[in-house]
């Protein structure tokens, strides 16, 4: 792909044309390699740069800006074909083109630089035209879309994108062999929807779905990661969404907080980052929830966990020990948390609290709390912190927080040591006994000048158990470790393993290969269910070689 840069200065200007080969510096200063001659014009002011067919355009920090397809540019953009660039009193358009075999940029209408219609480029540049005639002509931000409703803005938009598609037809801009109703759900899509994420989050292999920039979409089918052929029209679209993500849950994106946590109606947890922390554009990672609520038969049928480890964890939820879930991104913590609270007895007060909402809890007396993130002023946010300490005067029977990141962690330990047994959290560690440093860590970031022993002692009375899950090579996740916390000897905690995932090699199609085992142990906890007159099952905890514990 290469591409063409027209000049020209406006109003009304003659235009030259320049063909960008590597990087194209552009300032008033002689030495840039597009020289634009005006005051308005910084002496270095912008440069776009093609590299392996992509096309970026970056603001140097030039005094009076550069304003792309009508907007300020922040930071650097990715270019597709078709925008449209002001710098000072300057108007740049840019044309992607082929290349022919007589050497001429292919699809191009008598040598002057017009793009041809035709092709992905092509497509996208009318998706991009579309949508934004579409918005022009609807004035969706005047809309009153609360009284119009979303059925009638559909049919009105539909209505209009026809005509749209109708008057470009009329003037041979649109290939015969374009589909037309695909063109138009893609726009409305893109402009009412979540655009080329709505097909992604339809397919039920996928579980994550990636937005690097708008031209670059990743997921993951089955636990590996692979690109798509999916873009969006622009990167301006791409924060359209991310718009439409977050206003419904009462978070905002700008500038000023130019990062977000969010979540889609059906739970699917979003996470979004834009310029100018993004330097390719606005970003999107999505973790889908899965629409059916897996059960621990499903996590012992996909390899998880094995029947001996689902008896032995049902007992102990029920038995309210305070566990741990530790583990790294996408290992399948959250999942595992949801089956572990199906455990809890249908009767008993479950109060939930989360930064951004996703967990599924059966459980009929079931309050969910989330935090609150600050107004446009700055103001009014509620941390998970607050929310943990005041579900404890809610007359809680289970507290369950979605997962600690700072200083909660000590209000949770707080709350496990102070009568509230049974609850449930989970962290990002790499191993069981990191998952203690872990702990220690966000107690000292909770502001509380504590020494590292008493931090270690409210460890060790708080919790009981450390689940470790771990995501493989293969894209499987299993649960690696089922530790107790045995108490401390000295300065240190100390652990011990119930069961453990044993590894045995990889299989001819590249999947782990290993079994749960048990180490013999039987945790100090079983002896106190047996003295309470309730009945357990030692055999469980049966070794390798059949010996009982």
């Amino acid at each position: 792909m290469r591409y063409i840069v027209s000049i020209s200065k406006h109003p009304g200007g003659p235009a030259r044309s320049v063909e960008i080969d590597g990087t194209l510096t552009i300032g008033r200063d002689a030495k840039n390699d597009l020289v634009l001659e005006s005051d308005q014009v910084s002496r270095r002011h912008a440069r776009l740069s093609c590299e392996g067919g992509s096309l970026q355009l970056q603001d140097l920090g030039s005094r009076n800006g550069t304003c792309l397809d009508g907007e300020a540019l922040i930071g650097a953009a990715l270019l597709r074909g078709g925008e449209r660039i002001e710098i000072g009193d300057f108007q740049l358009s840019v044309s992607a083109v082929g290349a022919s075999s007589s050497g001429e940029p292919a699809g191009t209408a008598s040598g002057l630089g017009l793009p041809a219609v035709g092709g992905d480029a092509s497509s996208a540049a009318l998706r991009k035209e579309i949508h934004d005639r579409l918005i022009a002509a609807l004035d969706l931000r005047r809309l009153d879309l609360d009284r119009l409703g979303g059925e009638a803005l559909r049919a009105r938009s539909e209505e209009a994108v026809r005509a749209i598609i109708g008057e470009l037809e009329a003037g041979g801009r649109i290939p015969p062999d374009l589909d037309r109703d695909r063109l138009l759900q893609q726009v409305i899509d893109e402009v009412l929807g979540l655009g080329p994420l709505e097909e992604l989050l339809a397919d039920d292999e996928i579980s994550e779905v990636m937005v690097n920039h708008a031209e670059q979409i990743f997921v993951e089918r089955r636990g590996r990661i692979e690109a798509t052929d999916k873009s969006f029209s622009s990167n301006r679209a791409i924060l359209a969404v991310i718009e439409r993500i977050v206003a419904p849950v009462g978070r905002r994106i700008d500038e000023a907080s130019p990062m977000v946590d969010a979540r889609l109606a059906d739970g699917s947890r979003v996470h979004a980052i834009i310029p100018p922390l993004a330097l390719k554009g606005p970003c999107i990672t999505i973790r889908k929830f899965k629409r059916e609520k897996l059960g621990a038969a499903d996590l012992i049928r996909l390899g998880s966990l094995s029947p001996a480890m689902s008896s032995f964890l049902h007992l102990a939820v029920q038995a309210k020990k305070n566990i741990v879930i530790s583990g790294g991104t996408g290992s399948g913590k959250t999942t595992l948390l949801n089956v572990m609270t199906s455990f809890i007895p249908a009767a008993e007060r479950i109060i939930t609290v989360e930064d951004a909402a996703e967990l599924q809890i059966r459980q009929p007396h079931w309050i969910q709390l989330e935090a609150r993130p600050p107004n446009l002023e700055g103001s009014g946010a509620i941390s998970i912190r607050e929310l943990i300490k005041n579900c404890l005067r809610m007359r809680p029977d289970r507290i369950v927080v979605g997962e600690c990141r700072s200083g909660e962690a000590l209000d949770m330990l707080q709350a496990m040591n102070t009568g509230h047994d049974g609850s449930l959290t989970t962290l990002h560690a790499n191993s069981p006994r990191d998952a203690l440093s872990r702990l220690e860590t966000m107690c000292l970031m909770s502001g509380v000048d504590l020494p590292m022993r008493a931090i270690r002692e409210q460890i060790a009375g708080a919790v009981d158990l450390i689940v470790h899950q771990a995501r493989f090579a293969d894209g499987s996740r299993r649960i690696t470790h089922v530790t107790e916390v045995t108490g401390m000897e000295g300065e240190i905690l100390t652990l011990q393993d119930v069961f453990h995932f044993e590894q045995g090699g990889v299989g001819a199609r590249g999947e782990v290969v290993g079994r749960h085992r048990s180490s013999g142990f039987v945790p100090a906890f079983y002896g106190e269910l047996e003295a309470r007159g309730l009945a357990v099952d030692r055999s469980i905890f049966r070794m390798a070689d059949g010996r009982e514990p």
